[in-house]
């Protein structure tokens, strides 16, 4: 059965996924990319990069198992980048240069209509402007049976969360406080969905934590 899941994503300790002031320089806004801290020296973001180098361990344990090849993945308009309102022209295309890590179809959510762009290493993005069930359905279908990862933003992830439709969670909790910024799970009902944690783990940076929906 496909599965619609967050993998490897990071809050702080108060709930925060991101922080304020997002900008080009600064993609997570202001303190944000303290939240990764656990992700960046494991063997799995290395390779990522083309190194051999990194560490194992059980960062790394859920880094790869997040990182297994999903069929297809959505993404919020800012999850693609800093450009805003209408797009200007066709140059930006993402923050991952030619060879983007997804490696399959990726359905970006936006009120601005774009043509769909073919990228190195079987990664294309296609632009919906018709919702999050329209893209899911889109993302379904282009999957070919396996599952759907949804990458982001916090903005998206709420969007889906509020209508129950994600089935599974991999959220790190890192150790630092962020304040102000994009609070993951204000205002959401997450037990009245039907929502429960089947498993934390600690490692000496973060604390994994697998959410599920139903039984």
């Amino acid at each position: 059965m496909q599965k619609l899941r967050v993998d490897n994503f990071s809050i702080s300790i108060d709930g925060f996924g991101a922080g304020t002031g997002q900008s080009l320089e600064n993609p997570l806004g202001k303190n944000g990319m303290d939240l990764h801290q656990w992700f960046f020296p494991t063997v799995a973001f290395q390779q990522m990069k083309g190194g051999k180098q990194g560490e194992t361990g059980i960062d790394n344990d859920f880094a790869l198992k997040g990182l297994e090849r999903a069929g297809a993945c959505i993404m919020g308009r800012n999850m693609f980048g800093p450009v805003r309102g209408k797009w200007p022209d066709d140059k930006w295309k993402g923050w991952w240069a030619e060879n983007p890590p997804y490696h399959c179809p990726v359905f970006v959510l936006t009120n601005h209509a774009r043509e769909s762009i073919t990228m190195e290493g079987g990664t294309s993005f296609h632009f919906e402007t018709e919702g999050i069930h329209a893209a899911l359905q889109r993302a379904k279908e282009a999957a070919s049976g396996m599952d759907i990862r949804l990458c982001g933003g916090v903005r998206t992830i709420r969007q889906y969360l509020k209508e129950g439709l994600i089935d599974q969670m991999h959220i790190a909790i890192s150790s630092v406080l962020l304040g102000t910024g994009e609070h993951l799970f204000e205002g959401i009902d997450m037990v009245g969905l039907g929502y429960k944690c089947i498993h934390s783990a600690p490692s000496a940076r973060v604390l994994h934590v697998i959410i599920t929906k139903g039984n």
